[in-house]
């Protein structure tokens, strides 16, 4: 399965690669329902080879998710691979361009589920409504001026 998303941002691309840099702002752009917690010692120091375990409630059910950072190529792109977790596969591509001056944040997720086409159905849903909260909050946190 593949999630495409972009969202625009009137912050330098710096700035905004500076808050995706810091894993603990992971929190802020995962849905409260989720009950997201990052569970690796803080602070974590991002580049490629950094494993991040975290604890997720997915419809009650407690899971546990460990990704590595795969590529880190400041201010441009990284990419978590899930190691551990919910999925039979998972990639998650972030870039980052400046475009319009401000800067264009891009997310190309491939993953793939372990369970039937209704499931996989199901939780294609839950993970569009994941990055749509996440843009919300992207735009709160970064939509205003300088």
């Amino acid at each position: 399965m593949h999630l495409d998303s972009e969202l625009w941002l009137p912050r330098p691309r710096d700035e905004v690669f500076a808050f995706f840099s810091d894993a603990a702002n992971l929190e802020a752009l995962t849905p409260p329902w989720l009950h997201f917690r990052i569970l690796t010692p803080k602070p974590i120091a991002m580049r490629a080879g950094t494993l991040i375990d975290y604890s997720i409630r997915v419809h009650g059910l407690p899971i546990s998710w460990q990704s590595e950072i795969t590529v880190w190529d400041p201010p441009h792109r990284f990419v978590d691979v899930q190691r551990r977790g919910p999925y039979r596969r998972w990639v998650h591509t972030h870039s980052f361009g400046d475009t319009n001056g401000g800067t264009i944040v891009g997310d190309v997720v491939e993953f793939d589920v372990a369970l039937s086409f209704a499931a996989g159905w199901f939780v294609t849903r839950d993970v569009r409504k994941i990055f749509a909260f996440r843009k919300q909050a992207l735009l709160k946190r970064f939509a205003r001026s300088p």
